[in-house]
């Protein structure tokens, strides 16, 4: 089988695995890169852009990364704290007023991006096309009380995290989140990443491919429909077929509705990985870097339904989630497939992004096998 882009011959394992993942799991199409030391070692794609396979995957081809987004949403609350105009430990009121609404004045910022808010979940019914309803949600999450005590316990934010988390980045900058990014992050370092797609660039998104519906257990008890985790995943909602249409592409949903391949994802978080500067460009403090790691819940996700050690939004290398091999890493991973895995200790950044979903909701095998093959290549 052949591929496209290039890499280091010493990591050509991590190419086999990459070839492997067409080959026996099923990939349609895909992209892997990595940086080491600010250097791209790995940048390679291949296969199809769309189920028929009639439209090949080619170098700036870019597609819907689900949670994967999140990490880019992190980042830009970083650049905030870097320059003064946010501390993590803000009350979310004192950027926007209207929040401290029903019991929530004392949460901060902090518990936005460590999913202890307890605002996993809109009380009010929402329609799948109200994500594109910037004012409406966001209204909605200021007036409701929380579901369970801010701050003791993570409960996975899917799809409210980004408008929480972007409202504040609109309350301090006076312009959206997709256009602060933009502006300040990804057009600075050169990032084919995009929250809120300009249709000049949809002829170059892949179709995402959905997972195979589960099969139904007959003998599983029936979910509870007050279960925080039911209420979370119901409402809001969204459908992989509201990806195809030009009203999610052009939305800002910072939880969900990034679009990137994974050179520009890697492009953007290997700012992280190099403790704040990449590519000629400084944004961050190694401080701010490092506070990533700072631990603000570690338990139960009440969500999820598995352990999981939340720092500043990404998740943490832990017991229950061993990602990479030092004590410094962190991830996040994107419905279907995609990853991302930022090492700050050996200055590794990673990210692998595909079309052909699977079920899980915070990446899968595909791409954390090329994280083990490429850390196995690092130490042979």
């Amino acid at each position: 089988m052949s591929f496209s882009g290039s890499y280091d011959t010493k990591f050509q394992p991590v190419v086999d695995r990459f070839v492997k993942n067409f080959t026996e799991l099923g990939d349609v199409g895909a992209s892997f890169a990595a940086t080491i030391e600010g250097e791209y070692v790995i940048d390679i794609y291949d296969g199809h852009r769309n189920a028929a396979k009639t439209e090949p995957w080619q170098a700036d081809t870019i597609v819907n990364v689900y949670s994967t987004t999140k990490t880019m949403t992190f980042l830009t609350i970083l650049l905030l704290v870097e320059r003064g105009q946010l501390s993590v430990t803000d009350k979310v009121a004192k950027h926007w007023p209207e929040f401290a609404q029903n019991g929530k004045e004392a949460i901060e910022v902090r518990h936005l991006l460590s999913h202890s808010a307890g605002l996993s979940g809109v009380n009010e019914r929402t329609k799948p096309e109200d994500l594109y309803d910037w004012e409406k949600i966001t209204q909605l999450l200021a007036a409701q009380a929380p579901w369970w005590e801010p701050g003791t316990q993570s409960g996975y934010h899917a799809i409210t995290q980004g408008y929480l988390l972007g409202e504040v980045v609109r309350r301090i900058t006076g312009k959206t989140i997709g256009t602060y990014f933009k502006e300040e992050i990804a057009e600075p370092l050169g990032a084919d990443f995009h929250i809120g797609v300009d249709p000049k660039h949809h002829d170059r998104i892949a179709e995402l491919i959905p997972p195979p519906a589960a099969e139904p257990d007959p003998n599983a008890p029936a979910p509870d429909p007050e279960s925080i985790a039911l209420r979370t995943f119901m409402n809001p909602s969204s459908d992989v077929k509201q990806t195809t249409t030009a009203e999610w592409r052009q939305a800002e949903i910072p939880a969900a509705n990034g679009h990137g391949n994974a050179r520009s994802v890697v492009q953007v978080q290997s700012v992280l990985a190099n403790l704040g500067s990449f590519s000629g460009v400084d944004l961050l403090s190694k401080e701010t870097c490092l506070s990533v790691m700072t631990e603000q819940t570690n338990g139960m996700d009440l969500v999820l339904g598995v352990p999981m050690v939340f720092g500043l939004g990404y998740g943490l290398r832990s017991a229950a989630s061993p990602m990479g091999v030092n004590p410094n890493t962190c991830f996040w991973g994107g419905y279907g497939g995609s990853s991302i895995l930022v090492d700050m200790d050996a200055h590794v950044c990673l990210s692998y992004v595909m079309n052909k979903m699977e079920a899980g909701a915070l990446g899968d095998p595909r791409g954390f096998g090329l994280a083990a093959a490429l850390f196995s290549s690092l130490t042979a």
